[in-house]
């Protein structure tokens, strides 16, 4: 698994140790990235001991309870906490996951918590999602039609058809697959990456689209899709059960019959 990206004319710098408040039973060390680009300091690790009778079951847990009862200055996102926004995706001991659905039983020795990988740092575990999000407005993620809408009537699929987005529609963006890409981590400047060619793919697979050839030339490209080499390290790291590499190999699919 790559490293995030330290900030440039960094090292890591010496962290901060937090014993735990009382001696517990179950005591587990969270060892957690820290970087705040406004004291110009170097980033560092803090370590946090925390008694596990005295927390919830999860890694979020955990997290808010540094922040709440240690360290008010940890920062990072999280929303729904049922493995549904995406907010809290990051990397713990090695692997990209949702903290809201990682659980800390899981997790063996100290648990090492860092922002997902090779994207830049905005403060502590917080990677700037910016560049990403680009991307996947990049190809135009909604229902585009040439013929008028029905009267009155929505656009329908047959149960069939429907089927075809299944294993599609449920990616959260949470950027974990695409984090874990070495392509994504070598040339995100022009490879899509696994999740957002999985949502194009979905736009491809879906029967009430109408500008399938259009959406292929956008994504005929040496780069854009073309960079991947299906080691499936997206389909590894994604906490929904998603295949990102199968969505890719149709859509390499769809361009070789179309050429044909």
């Amino acid at each position: 698994m790559a490293e995030f990206i330290l900030p440039k004319n960094s090292k890591i710098g010496k962290g901060r140790n937090y014993p735990a408040a009382e001696a517990g039973k179950r005591t587990k060390s969270f060892k957690v990235y820290r970087y705040d680009p406004d004291t110009g300091a170097n980033p560092r690790y803090d370590t946090y001991a925390i008694d596990l009778d005295k927390c919830g079951p999860m890694v979020l847990d955990a997290i808010i309870k540094i922040k709440n009862e240690i360290d008010p200055t940890l920062t990072f996102r999280r929303s729904c906490r049922e493995g549904i926004c995406g907010s809290c995706s990051m990397n713990m001991n090695g692997r990209n996951g949702l903290a809201c659905t990682t659980a800390i039983d899981d997790l063996k020795g100290e648990v090492k918590i860092t922002p997902l990988p090779h994207m830049e740092v905005v403060k502590d575990l917080v990677p700037d999602m910016t560049h990403f999000y680009a991307q996947y407005a990049s190809i135009q993620p909604w229902l585009k039609t040439a013929t008028p809408d029905p009267s009155a009537k929505e656009r329908l699929q047959s149960p069939a058809d429907r089927a075809k987005l299944d294993g599609l529609y449920e990616c959260i963006m949470c950027a974990c697959c695409s984090t874990s890409c070495p392509s994504y981590w070598w040339n995100s400047d022009k490879f899509l990456g696994p999740a957002v060619l999985l949502a194009a793919y979905r736009w491809l697979a879906d029967s009430r689209d109408e500008a399938t050839g259009e959406r292929l030339d956008q994504l005929e490209d040496p780069f854009r899709l073309y960079r991947c080499h299906t080691i499936m390290n997206c389909a590894n790291a994604c906490p929904k059960g998603l295949n990102p590499a199968k969505a890719i190999a149709e859509t390499k699919k769809l361009i070789a019959e179309r050429a044909a």
